[in-house]
């Protein structure tokens, strides 16, 4: 499940006076609405300060899930905590690599009591073509334009014993090869800019016949970088939207698993030399996720990078 992250970004580029490296927002929401061998659930696919990086980052999100048979049904806590290595490396002039490795420990409740589940989650490479950049600073705004696909390989185990249940989504690994396509739009004046991005992720069925929804995801974010010295500071916010459609079973449309959500989200990453610290905070603004049954409470990540 590819997918492009919203809220982790490089701001900078090298248009004079600015210096400025390329601001990549990569929606990657691996989660099918939550968990399963997500790699960046829409936090982010790239560093605020560094264009070129390798680093570590953590990330939490929160859901609950009722099971939607009386109306008094009790809700149950499900938290899915992913460590994952990240890079972003240069591979030729005007492409770029993005490598996300993840490690999940997830925890849910259920009537039974609480179910754990660890291990390596899938495996995503993500790779961006500059399609089109503003070279002068004649002009009152900045523009940058990047297409891209990217492929996620099953590399986290899949349970099927967990895709019975009213989150599927409850796993390392989906056990399929998912493929994605991606645009990406960022317009700036000075330190102040607007970063757009649009993405598709299509989504094959597994060994067990077991096939994840399509994926549509898109954000708007607005940043402002500031600098002074060997410190940089780069807040930000926006929206972001995820659209699921429904999963699939040996052919058959499976009820209940598609889905919407409109995220706020905020952070920020600031940094020293080629070190740098962010920090990413998503809240829901409206949702619709496995006809109701299913309700995220919020998501936050924290990053330290390497610059290269």
């Amino acid at each position: 499940m590819l997918a492009i992250s919203t809220a982790n970004a490089a701001v900078k580029d090298t248009i004079a006076p600015y210096h400025f490296k390329q601001y990549l927002l990569l929606e990657d929401d691996d989660c099918d609405a939550c968990g399963c061998s997500a790699s960046g659930g829409s936090m982010g696919f790239a560093s605020m300060l560094n264009a070129h990086f390798v680093g570590l980052r953590y990330f939490y999100q929160h859901y609950q899930s009722n099971d939607g048979l009386y109306s008094n049904s009790p809700w149950y806590d499900e938290q899915f905590n992913t460590v994952q290595l990240w890079a972003r490396i240069p591979v030729i002039k005007k492409v770029q690599l993005s490598v996300l490795a993840p490690y999940h420990f997830h925890e849910r409740e259920t009537q039974k009591g609480n179910q754990n589940l660890s291990g390596l989650g899938d495996i995503t490479l993500m790779a961006m073509y500059q399609l089109y950049q503003t070279h002068t600073d004649s002009t009152y705004f900045a523009h940058t334009l990047q297409v891209g696909a990217g492929i996620k390989m099953p590399t986290g185990k899949f349970n099927e014993a967990n895709s019975g249940s009213l989150n599927p989504s409850f796993q390392a690994g989906t056990g399929s090869w998912d493929y994605s396509l991606a645009a990406e739009y960022t317009i700036r004046h000075k330190k102040i800019g607007l970063n757009t991005m649009a993405q598709y992720i299509f989504k094959s069925a597994n060994k067990r016949e077991y096939q994840f929804g399509n994926q549509i995801n898109y954000a708007a974010t607005f940043f402002y970088l500031y600098e002074k010295n060997k410190y940089s500071l780069a807040p930000q916010f926006g929206v972001a939207a995820e659209y699921y459609q429904s999963n699939f079973q040996r052919g058959q449309k499976l009820n209940n698993t598609a889905g919407q959500i409109l995220f706020g989200k905020t952070g920020f990453e600031a940094g020293r030399d080629k070190l740098s610290f962010g920090f990413n905070f998503m809240w829901p603004l409206q949702q619709d996720l496995a006809g109701g049954n299913l309700k995220a409470i919020g998501r936050w990540s924290i990053n330290l990078n390497y610059g290269l």
